[in-house]
């Protein structure tokens, strides 16, 4: 009997200052001052396009090469911005601003995108998984794809919450999504 208000956006919102009662970040991203809890696993960001686009362009090898392809950009709500790919391999980092003459700011947008035969998209496993299994999409970059914290419901460290909060944080951890 409790009710629940999603508001999706993937923006850095100050949940405090919106009055929100929690919010969803990866755990890289949480104030140090807020309550987190664990509702996912750790998860690594995957490079994929469509079969379709691959019979077109020879598939990158460093993340160098991704400035040869039609890449898929997902602009950041908050500050506007475009997202740099963010590699990895024998403890170097590097981050990509990618080119492309397709923007979204929604992942699933990506994944639809790659899946049309617009581009490369960078995006997470767990959307492209039954993709890829099914050869709908093809991976590359495989091993410079790191491994990233996973999602965490989060909260301010206040003293007052409702019972119905403190029931649906329970409920969380009990089962994660």
């Amino acid at each position: 009997k409790i009710n629940v208000e999603l508001f999706i956006d993937n923006g850095f919102n100050n949940i405090v200052a919106e009055r929100f009662d929690a919010g969803v970040r990866l755990g890289e991203f949480i104030e140090k001052d807020m309550v987190a809890v664990r509702i996912s696993p750790d998860f690594r960001m995957k490079v994929v396009g469509s079969a379709d686009y691959f019979s077109r362009h020879s598939a990158p090898v460093t993340p160098d090469d991704l400035h040869q392809h039609e890449c898929i950009n997902f602009r950041l709500s908050t500050s506007g911005g475009i997202y740099c790919w963010e590699f990895a391999r024998a403890g170097q980092e590097i981050k990509v601003k990618v080119k492309g003459r397709f923007i979204v700011n929604t992942v699933r947008q990506c994944v639809e995108a790659a899946s049309a035969g617009l581009g490369l998209a960078y995006v997470p496993e767990d959307l492209v998984n039954d993709a890829l299994a099914s050869g709908e999409l093809v991976q590359v970059l495989e091993e410079w794809c790191p491994v990233f914290p996973g999602y965490f419901l989060y909260y301010p460290n206040r003293q007052q919450h409702s019972n119905a909060f403190h029931l649906f944080i329970e409920a969380v951890r009990r089962h994660p999504f």
